[in-house]
């Protein structure tokens, strides 16, 4: 029942598409996850401010201008100068998504967090079997370069028959000029 309660609060595909990938780490952002928990983005920042101790770095980080700008360039977002952000958006990673349970006390606040933490799960399979196939493309490649020198050879001995052609060659089919009376 748990299982079926916290796909009900948000669909997979929802939270995949407000994960993103900053500074090598799966991430998502302080708007999208207050939009996810339905609480304003102040209230979400406000928390965990009041609890800094359980987000270090490697949990939640605030981005940079040109990080800003580059996420800007992937999502519409409104701009700073019509009543948007003033400031640099926060992002959590999953262990910062995990902690935001801890500190944001309501049942919705932990359906979410059980969404999201499934969603980066299936992240990390999706990514552990692309790997595996990466692996396996590549382990091809090597065997067909092997077949590669086998072709070229071949290829090369073509070519030197084609620059060297033998020489005059004698007419094909039935000739009488050569038969005896």
């Amino acid at each position: 029942m748990a299982a079926s309660k916290a796909a009900s609060v948000i669909p997979l595909e929802v939270v995949e598409r407000s994960i993103f990938v900053i500074r090598s780490h799966k991430v998502m952002v302080d708007a999208d996850l207050a939009r996810l928990y339905d609480v304003e983005t102040k209230v979400l920042l406000q928390a965990v401010r009041r609890n800094a101790a359980r987000f270090p770095s490697d949990f939640m980080f605030q981005l940079t201008a040109s990080e800003h700008a580059h996420l800007r360039s992937q999502i519409v977002t409104s701009s700073s100068g019509h009543g948007g952000r003033r400031y640099l958006p926060y992002v959590f990673t999953e262990q910062g998504v995990a902690m935001l349970s801890s500190v944001l006390n309501s049942e919705r606040a932990v359906q979410v967090n059980i969404a999201v933490i499934r969603t980066f799960v299936r992240l990390r399979e999706m990514l552990s079997t692309n790997r595996a196939l990466a692996a396996k493309l590549a382990a091809l490649e090597r065997k067909i370069t092997g077949h590669d020198e086998a072709i070229q050879n071949l290829f090369d001995a073509i070519r030197a028959m084609l620059a060297d052609p033998p020489g005059p060659r004698r007419p094909i089919g039935f000739n009488r000029e050569h038969e005896k009376p």
